[in-house]
């Protein structure tokens, strides 16, 4: 007849390598999360219930994708903006209208970075 081999004990399966696996992604995950406070850029809603009026001459900085900005539809260097929309503007508080001609995201925050840092705070984001 056939002889058999004695049968062999059910091997339990091996955790090792799945756990090393959730090490690494655990690691991975705390590496690139961020902590801490977030920055945020600090923006004006465009609309609102109308109560809100203008004063002065327009103030439109436009962005565009090619890096060029502009000031009522006139080409500006960025260094120069603020000091081009300082006599436009009746008092510091004056809200500015930013404009994104198919202008990135790190533009715009170039664009808000360098008018908050020159003291021009109200600012407002069109598309």
């Amino acid at each position: 007849m056939f002889t058999f081999e004695h049968p062999r004990k059910p091997r339990r399966p091996d955790l090792t390598p799945m756990i090393d696996v959730v090490f690494l992604l655990l690691v991975f995950f705390m590496l690139v999360s961020r902590f801490g406070a977030q920055s945020v850029l600090p923006l004006y809603p465009a609309g609102g219930d109308g109560a809100a009026s203008w004063d002065g001459p327009p103030r439109v900085v436009d962005l565009y994708a090619n890096g060029e900005i502009g000031l009522n539809g006139e080409p500006v260097f960025a260094e120069h903006l603020s000091g081009w929309l300082r006599p436009l503007m009746p008092s510091p508080d004056s809200p500015v209208i930013l404009r994104t001609h198919d202008a990135d995201l790190q533009q715009l925050a170039d664009a808000v970075d360098r008018l908050s840092g020159a003291g021009i705070t109200r600012l407002i984001v069109m598309e």
